[in-house]
């Protein structure tokens, strides 16, 4: 019963949450057909999250995912999640577009935050592989459109169809609304929680909590900015050095793809060896990929590689902030703890997302890459400082 109910979940989110890039992967397509400024390039990705990050925080205020059904509530936000990614193909504005991913990104607040909380209810020991599972099919979801802009039944094999491939994960989100009735909470759910607006505070006030939230912006202020321009700093590197435009798109999907095995490996270490233990090592080895990646430019295969590995690694402790936020946590709170701290986290992203064109226009693509590394730095640094704290024993049965 319960893996059934974590598998259902697992690809019911991967199938949600392959909205989430629908629109960026398909830029090179719609840059030709609308002429598109840098500017709108960065803010069809920057929308979706600046909508996520508001409905997440409005979420948090209200305490939605403690005090609605779950697996309702995650139904009804992929199903309008999928309606408005679909009304993209109706419109001719690229900032109508904009509009629709940000109304985008605020429904899909109501499907990942709830689902970690979901899986909580499941999940005790072993949290961090559960949790992990459950990222890794987030990761896998959002790299999906990658691979669909590369397939060759969505168009030629220099310009695929951006109309089929945002109609194909609009269909694909809302089987995955569907697939979200059929999971149910587990023994551990608490008791629907009374409103309170000043709990959501209380997630910054103690310290434990604090630099667990620290830990997680450290690793967000690397992740999105990465998975949004690694696929496009491929494709251009591909297309300089006369290889397929199609091998670059795959590429891409790769490396989003590969943080789905890192993030259940990381399960199941963080598990055995201790929540900090296995962030700390996760962000060493996407911080050190941030530095390399720009450095080896001159090869597509060895960059290739080095993606592939900062892929792995960039997601892989993901995962194990939120089981740990979940850990330190009042438990009749954790679904509020959980969504304001994926909302901060998302807020973040698009300040590095944005910054990112910028920094390469001026500084290369090494230096911006290298910028990314900052945010591993910090996020090391809160972990240790976590692992010293007398509550961290409440992390992985002691292992912290």
């Amino acid at each position: 019963m319960k893996w059934r109910n974590l598998c259902v979940l697992a690809i019911a989110e991967l199938l949600a949450m392959c909205l989430w890039f629908s629109a960026s992967a398909v830029v090179p397509q719609l840059t030709q057909e609308w002429n598109l400024s840098d500017s709108l390039k960065s803010w069809l990705t920057m929308s979706v999250q600046i909508g996520f990050v508001a409905g997440a925080l409005l979420s948090a205020i209200f305490n939605v995912s403690d005090r609605v059904r779950i697996s309702i509530l995650m139904a009804i936000s992929a199903f309008a999640a999928a309606m408005l990614n679909s009304l993209i193909l109706l419109v001719n504005e690229p900032r109508l577009v904009v509009v629709l991913r940000f109304l985008t990104g605020f429904a899909l607040a109501g499907v990942y935050p709830p689902a970690m909380k979901l899986v909580a209810t499941w999940c005790k020991e072993d949290r961090g592989l559960g949790i992990g599972l459950l990222v890794g099919a987030l990761t896998l979801g959002s790299g999906l459109p990658h691979l669909l802009n590369a397939l060759p039944i969505f168009g030629t094999a220099g310009m695929p169809d951006w109309r089929t491939v945002l109609m194909t994960t609009s269909i694909l989100a809302a089987i995955g609304g569907a697939m979200m009735f059929l999971v149910r909470p587990g023994p551990h759910l608490t008791q629907l929680a009374p409103f309170d607006w000043k709990f959501a505070g209380r997630v910054f006030s103690e310290r434990a909590t604090r630099l667990a939230n620290f830990g997680y912006l450290g690793h967000m202020w690397e992740l999105y900015a990465m998975w949004a321009w690694v696929p496009l700093f491929l494709l251009a590197n591909f297309e300089a050095h006369g290889s397929s435009q199609r091998a670059a798109r795959i590429a891409g999907f790769a490396v989003i793809a590969a943080g789905s095995a890192g993030c259940v490996l990381a399960g199941i270490l963080a598990d055995r060896l201790g929540r900090t233990t296995i962030t700390v090592a996760s962000l060493v080895i996407s911080g050190t990929c941030a530095v390399l990646a720009g450095l080896v430019a001159f090869s597509p295969p060895l960059l290739t590689a080095i993606c592939l590995i900062w892929g792995f690694a960039v997601v892989a402790d993901s995962a194990q902030f939120s089981a740990a936020i979940s850990e330190l946590t009042d438990s009749r709170y954790v679904g509020t703890a959980l969504t304001l701290q994926t909302s901060l986290g998302f807020l973040l992203t698009l300040f590095t997302i944005r910054m990112v064109p910028p920094l390469v226009d001026r500084i290369g693509w090494a230096g911006a890459f290298s910028f990314l590394a900052i945010g591993p730095v910090f996020g090391v640094i809160s972990m240790l400082r976590l692992r010293s704290l007398p509550e961290a024993v409440r992390m992985a049965s002691g292992k912290r």
